[in-house]
Parts: structure tokens; C-alpha cells; sequence
């Protein structure tokens, strides 16, 4: 028969074929085998996503120390237009600004200023050959690992509170398609940005002070967390509190990094404040 094999054995010619039982043997063997490797897999590929985030994290401080060497400081995290703070214009693209500029070629460093020191009359003019050669720097990301996504590409449904052709940076976990010059490519959620304010010495916001006194402020990405990604625990105030507080200090209320900027990316599961985040500290988590 041509299903069946002829085998030879002390001159006796017999058929040779796989029972019924033994080929699900077989299947439930390849089947554990299977069970047991795609875990192992995921936990593989989490691990190379968690390595290339801590990666952008590290590019991005080389980028924000190579912007304070030009400026003497780092970015703030908020925007100010006019005469007062518009929490609409939060750390996330205040972040991209500084770093990649308004249009992705650069920061304007005058005329017109920045974001946060003016309105910006000229945004988002094209810019034109005096532009480029006399009024930016930067950027000091590089575009093609920059992740920078308009924030119009990544939601739907923007108040016009913001700007939603500036820019933000994502990280690395990319989960959102999104349509770029004809191309779908995959987008993460927006890196946040806090910048200290080193003149306070608290970040106890239960005090008599204003927000805006406290070492880090959590106004500068809160309506932004909550229009966007409103899911994520770090929207609390109490908790973003108590997520940014280094524990070995006991004598004040006292956050990570006092003299510079935190910033977080979301993780593999999208959402603000929970044990995936990657971030330039070691988030203050309650014991498990």
C-alpha cells in the first residue's frame, strides 16, 4: 500500500504505520512543548522591549543635557502663553519641543520664542532659509528614533484647549496604528516630562502652597492624562505623589531626582503609574 511502509525483520515482510493513539501522543507532546515555549518567548521579547525603552530613556537625557548646555536650563514642563500657565500644553510636548522643535526641525529659540515663552505668532508657518540658519538648534533627537507623532495622529476628539498638531514623544511599546505620510506604523503612548523646580524643597502637596511651589508639579501632564489615557492610576494626585517619593529619605517628603526632570513611559500595558512603567527612577510602589 502507498500509506504504509515495508520493513524486513528476520525475512519476514510485515506493514509499519503509526496508530490512531500514537500520533496524539505525538500532538499532545508537541503541543506542551508548544505551551511551554510561548511564555518563555513573550517574556524574551518583553525583556528586548523593556531593554530599547530604557534605551530611548537614556537618549533622550543625553538630548535634554545637550539642550541645557545651549540654554543654561532644561525645559519647563508646561506651557505659558501670554500671562498665565495652560496646563493644556503639558510636559509631554514641551518635551518634544525642546527636543525636536515645533515641525521636527528644530528648537526656535527666538523670534519667534519657544511655546512657553510667547505666543508663537509664526506657528506653524513653514519655516523659511533665515529661519532654519539663524533662529534654531537642534534637534537634538535624532528623527528616525525619535518616535515624535502629532498628537491629532495619535487621538481622536481633541479639545481645543490643545495644540494638536504639536508634537510628543513615544516610547518604544508601540500598540496604536497610525497613518504617517501614507505609511501605517505603530505608535506608544506619549513620554511624560516633569521638570524640577529647584528653589522648592517639598513635595508635599498637603502644605499651604501653591502647586506650582512644589518641587515637581502634577498639573504639568494631569489633563493630559486624563483626557487621553484616563485609566492610569497616576492621575491621582495623592498617588503621583507618592510614586515620584524616594523611600530612603525620611526626613522631609522628599521626591527622585530634586535637581532635574522625571520622565515615564507608560510600559508594555499603556497606562500611567503601574509596575511596568520605564522610567529615569525607580517608581515608589507600596510592598506586594
Amino acid at each position: 500500500m502507498k500509506d504504509k511502509k515495508s520493513a524486513h525483520r528476520n525475512g519476514v515482510c510485515r506493514s509499519v504505520a503509526f496508530t490512531l493513539v500514537e500520533l496524539l501522543s505525538v500532538l499532545g507532546i508537541i503541543a506542551i512543548l508548544v505551551a511551554l515555549l510561548i511564555p518563555a518567548l513573550t517574556m524574551v521579547r518583553d525583556m528586548a522591549k523593556e531593554t530599547q525603552q530604557k534605551a530611548q530613556i537614556a537618549t533622550i537625557e543625553m538630548a535634554l543635557t545637550a539642550f541645557k548646555h545651549d540654554y543654561g536650563d532644561y525645559p519647563p514642563s508646561h506651557g505659558t502663553f501670554g500671562s498665565s500657565i495652560d496646563y493644556y500644553y503639558p510636559g509631554a510636548q514641551t518635551l518634544a519641543e525642546a527636543l525636536v522643535g515645533w515641525d521636527l526641525l528644530g528648537f526656535h529659540f527666538s523670534n519667534p520664542k519657544s511655546s512657553w515663552d510667547s505666543v508663537g505668532t509664526a506657528y506653524p508657518q513653514p519655516p523659511t532659509e533665515d529661519d532654519l540658519k539663524n533662529n534654531r538648534r537642534g534637534p537634538y533627537l535624532e528623527l528616525a528614533t525619535a518616535n515624535a507623532f502629532r498628537l491629532n495622529n495619535l487621538f481622536t476628539g481633541i479639545s481645543s484647549n490643545y495644540n494638536s498638531d504639536a508634537f510628543v514623544i513615544c516610547d518604544v511599546f508601540g500598540k496604536k496604528p497610525v497613518k504617517v505620510g501614507g505609511k501605517t506604523v505603530m505608535a506608544g503612548a506619549p513620554i511624560l516630562y516633569y521638570k524640577a523646580n529647584t528653589s522648592s524643597k517639598t513635595i508635599d502637596y498637603t502644605s499651604p502652597i501653591l502647586r506650582t511651589e512644589l518641587i515637581y508639579n502634577y498639573l504639568d501632564n494631569r489633563s493630559f492624562i486624563y483626557d487621553f489615557i484616563p485609566a492610569s492610576p497616576l492621575y491621582d494626585t495623592q498617588f503621583f505623589y507618592d510614586y515620584i517619593r524616594d523611600p530612603k529619605v525620611t526626613t522631609a517628603v522628599w521626591p527622585f531626582r530634586p535637581e532635574s526632570y522625571l520622565l515615564i513611559s507608560a510600559g508594555s500595558d499603556g497606562l500611567y503609574g503601574t509596575r511596568d512603567d520605564i522610567c529615569n527612577f525607580d517608581p515608589n510602589f507600596p510592598p506586594e
